[in-house]
């Protein structure tokens, strides 16, 4: 029983020996490997880096729960047990570790480029890490000590308010600098200093006429700070690109000019825009929204028309369907980056009441969501098209299962059934999309039979069957869609003979196969 405690109470002294030779390592890190070289880093670099999201909210979880535990303890009666455990701060020292890692790794990708925020971000998580590993060992050697928990809590408070920091340069390099404070309400945005929302009501006077709006600064720059700019900041400039401004488009990145005054088919920011989503050139990335059928035509149109940064709806002679464009975007206000409501009973121009998804669609939808968990939204508020992902269902959703959507099959625009066990009888079920514009089935068990009822959908323009027993004979039917841009065919039954052949029937198509 004495030795029992004796061992319970044996000062913490290899372990902390440990812990200090982590801290130098990961302190030695950015120090020994330098800038990064995202074209010469390994692909199991980049293959891990992107998993430091996943991990990062563990150690931030347990650090959190330890300093609630700690302030409850202050109230509580029960003192012997108010405290978070070693063995807990210990798992949240080492996750916070392994975060560190998976974040060096991510930064020497390439993902992000370098700014005075993701430098501080990385140095912060190295010292929020450091400041872990110190805690545990200042809880550890309280414990064995019986006695001077004051330097645990001070640690512990340390840890946390790093945390916090960190955390937030963290959240400013993926979601843009006002992350936390764009949907403020107006009281709290007085409170920091912040502009109030524009927008129709007490806060905001009516919005100008849309003939009087500056197209750039009134219509184009709101969508790009909506569904842009937070990759493209001050602190965050993916692709050397800032879209902030209009100098700094004209200006672009890596890759040139972001716009070309005049002609939009070359402006990289609509070649970008228009890519199919599962490309990986695609841009918003996975995630984030893309632009709608109505921002795409209208900036579009700006750009052909020159891409004057001052000229207004009317000096530009807006034609009626631009016009009718502009009255469907979703108002959004350039201060804050946050959509706005429109009065009731608001119409757009020509007398066109706003759109919006069918009621009565938005209820039959709403009935699918315990079956189908955020695989069914409608691609834009002011749209009755429905877009499909079965990524959170994969290999739950078989025929049967799919079955159940035919109510609302017409309305797709999107499908994606990638590596579910579905079969040609789903496809089949489609015949009656006829505004289906993308479908995925890769790694599905469809066969050419599902083909057959692809080529009844003219509007598809984006196919992907990797992994599926389609054949030459099969895909070259496709051949037959007026609009398909882009093929995929990677570890199929199709062979090099047969890709050369549908080739040559639709050289406009991009055909991937792996090669």
């Amino acid at each position: 029983m004495a030795d029992s405690a004796r061992t319970s109470t044996r000062p913490p002294a290899l372990l902390t020996l440990v812990g200090l030779l982590t801290i130098a390592a990961m302190v030695a890190m950015p120090l020994l490997a330098g800038a990064p070289d995202a074209e010469h880093v390994a692909d199991w670099v980049k293959f891990i880096g992107p998993f430091h999201p996943v991990v990062l909210h563990l150690p931030i979880g347990i650090v959190s729960l330890a300093l609630v535990l700690e302030v409850a303890g202050v109230f509580s009666k029960n003192k012997p047990n108010s405290g978070a455990g070693s063995l807990v701060l210990g798992l949240g020292a080492a996750s916070a570790v392994v975060a560190v890692i998976a974040g060096f790794l991510l930064y020497q990708g390439g993902s992000y480029e370098q700014t005075d925020v993701l430098g501080r971000h990385l140095w912060g998580g190295i010292i929020f890490a450091s400041a872990a590993i110190v805690t545990f060992l200042a809880k550890a050697w309280t414990d064995a000590a019986g006695g001077g928990s004051w330097l645990y809590k001070l640690s512990l408070l340390g840890t946390s308010g790093v945390m916090a920091f960190s955390s937030h340069d963290g959240g400013t390099l993926s979601h843009g600098p006002d992350f936390l404070t764009k949907n403020a309400p107006a009281p709290i945005r007085k409170l920091l200093g912040l502009p109030v929302k524009e927008g129709k009501g007490k806060e905001g006077g009516a919005a100008r006429p849309v003939a009087e709006q500056v197209v750039y600064t009134d219509v184009v720059a709101p969508i790009l700070e909506n569904r842009c700019v937070s990759c493209h900041n001050p602190d965050k400039t993916k692709g050397k690109l800032r879209m902030d401004t209009y100098e700094l488009l004209v200006k672009g990145g890596k890759e040139g000019p972001a716009i070309e005054p005049g002609n939009a088919a070359k402006s990289n920011i609509i070649i970008r825009a228009e890519l199919p989503r599962d490309d990986e050139e695609s841009m918003p990335p996975d995630g984030k929204t893309p632009l709608n059928a109505q921002e795409l035509s209208v900036i579009k149109w700006w750009l052909n028309s020159g891409a004057d940064p001052a000229k207004t709806v009317a000096d530009l002679k807006a034609p009626a369907d631009i016009l009718d464009a502009i009255a469907k975007l979703e108002p959004v206000s350039l201060k804050t980056g946050t959509a706005k409501t429109e009065a009731p009973g608001h119409e757009a121009p020509h007398g066109t009441p706003a759109a919006g998804p069918d009621p009565d669609l938005k209820k039959t939808l709403a009935g699918f969501a315990k079956d189908f968990p955020g695989s069914l939204t409608f691609e834009s508020q002011q749209s009755s098209a429905v877009t499909f992902t079965a990524v959170s269902l994969r290999g739950n959703l078989d025929d049967k299962g799919f079955e159940k959507l035919t109510p609302v099959l017409k309305h797709f625009v999107t499908a994606d059934l990638s590596a579910t066990k579905v079969t040609d009888k789903s496809v089949a079920l489609l015949s009656g999309s006829e505004n289906l514009r993308m479908i995925r089935l890769s790694e599905t068990q469809v066969t050419d039979a599902a083909i057959e009822t692809l080529i009844t959908l003219p509007k598809l323009e984006s196919v992907n069957l990797y992994g599926t027993a389609v054949t030459d004979a099969g895909v070259a039917k496709l051949a037959s869609l007026p609009n398909l841009k882009r093929l995929y065919l990677w570890q199929t039954k199709v062979t090099p003979a047969g890709i050369d052949a549908l080739k040559k029937k639709i050289p406009n198509c991009q055909i991937v196969t792996g090669a």
